[in-house]
């Protein structure tokens, strides 16, 4: 991300979420910018099989009002996410593992969401996995390191048959419980299971989680100026030599060079033997476009220097001032023919 991104609920069309992600392995880098809202709707939605998002060094805040999430995957996908806050979210969980859904978070900042009116039968307000009505096995919460801060409702949730495990330094402080919860820190709801293998519940001093990364500013590229034509000395002396005239979309001194054929540097006997009347080889950045107008009325066959032999090409040509002009955009040799 080059900028903080706030979310419209006319920005929201696929079913409710901002991103959704259905197949393939994507990486979103936050470089600390923001996704706020929508508060139709999911900010992110990892939402099938072999769907996987890696997520860095992003806040996502003001999402799922009437969704109940600010991220969900579900249905087999995975979401790999590192450094990132999820704040001031509106009803239900910030994040949720659900049906078959696989959530990692290392180093995640969880600041004063809050569960609504519409998430009373799943009172967790910053994350939750959720098994679901079926057969979900592999529903998953992983959390390493995370400060869960000001949320109202269990932070941490398991519900349904599903599974929480939490690890490494693990901050709790100012959450409002609410709903049916018992514990002070997570909460297990319907048969859900927590891990807890966290090292430290009380000293975010001693915590290894990082302060979000500073905003670096993207550099906005210098316009660059289209070259004026440019012609060199040698382009003037092949000029005065021959009558030819060249043109080049970015100037001659652009890099496109020309150099000036007899039989033997043309190579094809049967154009030797018609009576070609001139002949000049193009080389160097012609992909920009080329004109060459040889001094005489003909006709011009373009000889492709990306073959071997070299293939013989008409070339459509036109008639300005008594001279024949044609343009390549590809590097080869130009021969004027008689008509």
């Amino acid at each position: 991300m080059t900028a903080d991104c706030t979310v419209s609920n006319s920005q929201v069309s696929d079913f409710f979420a901002f991103m959704r992600f259905v197949s393939g392995e994507f990486t979103l880098n936050g470089n600390g910018y923001s996704i706020s809202g929508p508060t139709n709707g999911y900010a992110i939605w990892v939402s099938a099989a072999g769907a996987v998002l890696n997520l860095n060094d992003v806040t996502i805040r003001m999402a799922g009002e009437e969704a109940q999430q600010a991220v969900l995957v579900s249905g087999g996908g995975r979401l790999n996410a590192r450094n990132v806050i999820f704040e001031n979210n509106l009803n239900g969980s910030a994040v949720k593992a659900y049906n078959n859904g696989q959530v990692y978070l290392e180093d995640a900042q969880f600041l004063n969401n809050r569960k609504g009116p519409s998430a009373s039968d799943y009172p967790g307000s910053a994350a939750t996995s959720h098994h679901g009505a079926g057969s979900y096995p592999n529903t998953l919460l992983s959390i390493t390191n995370a400060v869960f801060e000001g949320n109202s409702g269990a932070p941490v949730l398991s519900a349904d048959r599903a599974t929480v495990r939490l690890q490494g330094c693990l901050i709790f402080r100012d959450n409002i419980i609410t709903g049916s919860t018992s514990a002070a820190d997570y909460a297990t709801y319907r048969g859900g299971t927590v891990i807890d293998r966290s090292s430290n519940k009380s000293d975010r001093s001693s915590c290894p989680i990082p302060k979000p990364k500073k905003k670096e500013k993207v550099p906005t590229p210098a316009p660059t100026a289209t070259p004026r034509p440019a012609y060199g000395a040698s382009y003037v002396a092949l000029q005065t030599a021959t009558g030819m005239t060249f043109e080049a979309t970015y100037g001659l001194d652009s890099g496109v060079h020309f150099r000036q054929l007899d039989g033997a540097g043309i190579g094809i006997q049967s154009i030797i033997d018609a009576g070609y009347l001139a002949a000049l080889d193009v080389y160097g950045y012609v992909e920009q476009g080329v004109e060459v107008c040889f001094p005489q009325i003909g006709r011009v066959i373009f000889l492709d220097a990306r073959t071997m032999p070299r293939a013989i090409t008409p070339l459509e040509s036109t008639v300005v001032n008594g001279m024949t002009c044609a343009s390549i955009s590809s590097p080869g040799s130009l021969v004027l023919m008689p008509n």
